[in-house]
């Protein structure tokens, strides 16, 4: 485990790099001896930096839930990070590139909690029961650090979360198979990517799941009225300034963004 000054100076390490733009040297060569549990300590702080700034906590994303994801990042389980309200766009938006390094995009279902859920021992079943509603989603990504890069920097760099796009239908989590739903993602009237929701984990609240029986260990949990990104069906997609984007899923309508 690292020292807790070097644990805060790997989270103003992420923060700086947010702030400029830049990304900062690999955490995982700065600090070599760097863990899981160091990497999560580093994203509690940047979080910690965040919201004092006057961010607000509104869910969390689940990463790493495909099996090829994880071979590639060398890790057994998916990883998770923090949702704030400041990266939270809507259908129809247009975003700003120079808010982020190197954005790319990947599509996903958001779950809208309609109570609060807690682990340990939490499974699918209690994620559906719990969730109000449903809502196709868009997630960017980005990298505030160099690469490539170990889990450790991925995860302290808060699971390279960069922003959160939804729209489309909003439906209740037994009113369709969640298991089925199908979408593909057009870049400049171009479909680059398509995918299916069952290739979350074989169903897309497993990753929920996991997360609630993860926070659970620190004494945590999902709250009423937080979202949760369940992790993305297909490819991430590199964006650039003027891109449109169109991600189709079918019965539950479509999300439109562009990058200015």
């Amino acid at each position: 485990m690292l020292s807790d000054d070097d644990h805060r100076k790997a989270a103003e390490a992420i923060l700086t790099a947010e702030r400029e733009r830049v990304p900062c040297p690999l955490l995982s060569k700065t600090f070599p001896g760097m863990e899981i549990a160091d990497a999560y300590r580093v994203q509690d702080l940047w979080a910690e930096a965040r919201i004092a700034a006057g961010a607000r906590l509104a869910g969390h994303k689940i990463g790493l839930t495909s099996r090829a994801m994880q071979m590639a990042s060398k890790m057994t389980e998916p990883d998770y990070g923090r949702i704030l309200d400041d990266a939270l766009f809507n259908d129809g938006a247009q975003i700003r590139t120079d808010l982020f390094i190197k954005p790319r995009l990947e599509v996903e279902l958001a779950f809208i909690m309609g109570e609060d859920l807690s682990g340990p021992g939490c499974r699918i079943y209690d994620v559906m029961r719990a969730t109000e509603f449903v809502v196709p989603a868009l997630e960017i990504i980005d990298y505030r650090t160099e690469v490539p890069r170990a889990i450790v920097d991925t995860i302290a760099d808060n699971a390279a979360f960069g922003a959160i796009v939804v729209g489309g239908r909003t439906i209740r989590p037994f009113d369709v198979d969640v298991r089925w739903i199908g979408a593909t993602l057009s870049q400049n009237g171009i479909i680059e990517e398509s995918g299916v929701s069952a290739a979350i984990m074989g169903h897309p609240a497993a990753g929920i799941a996991w997360l609630v029986n993860k926070l659970a260990a620190v004494d945590a949990g999902l709250k009423k009225g937080q979202i949760v990104l369940g992790g993305s069906f297909t490819r991430p997609v590199d964006i650039r300034q003027g891109d449109v984007i169109q991600a189709d899923y079918g019965p539950l309508g479509a999300i439109g963004v562009s990058f200015v």
